[in-house]
């Protein structure tokens, strides 16, 4: 197996940094591929039918993420003084960021380029605009 690592520095903060791994397709593992993620393949079209269970399931997740923080901002503005948002109060501000967030947890899927796709306008354009679109499971940690 090959195991890719790669650390970066920022030139104006040396203090932190980055790493992260990764394992290419062609390998077994026991943290990638059917050992991570069952019979699901390790990519699939988009229009495939393994592709639109991957899309269906990547976009319900996010979906419910939003719909379920949405509400404890929601309620956190009705019960909660400014004082106790502040204080972060029952995790009110954890979800307001998390309603704002553009990656991470809360977004299951990407773009070519990285980029969340946080609202189905977007995810159909993407849909509409290429003819031939790859999904690729991932488990990305922030």
């Amino acid at each position: 197996m090959r195991h890719r690592q790669q650390t970066q520095h920022s030139p104006l903060a040396k203090a932190f940094s980055t790493t992260w791994s990764y394992v290419t397709f062609d390998e077994s593992s026991t943290v990638a591929g059917k050992s991570r993620w069952g019979e699901r393949p390790t990519a699939a079209p988009v229009d495939s039918e393994a592709g639109q269970e991957l899309l269906g399931d990547g976009w319900e997740t996010t979906k419910s993420a939003f719909e379920r923080n949405l509400q404890t901002v929601k309620d956190a503005l009705d019960e909660l003084s400014d004082e106790e948002i502040m204080r972060d109060k029952d995790l009110a501000r954890c979800a307001f960021q998390r309603v704002g967030a553009a990656k991470g947890p809360e977004i299951a899927l990407y773009e070519e380029h990285g980029c969340g796709i946080r609202d189905r306008t977007q995810l159909d354009r993407l849909l509409d605009e290429s003819d031939t679109l790859w999904i690729v499971p991932a488990d990305v940690h922030f």
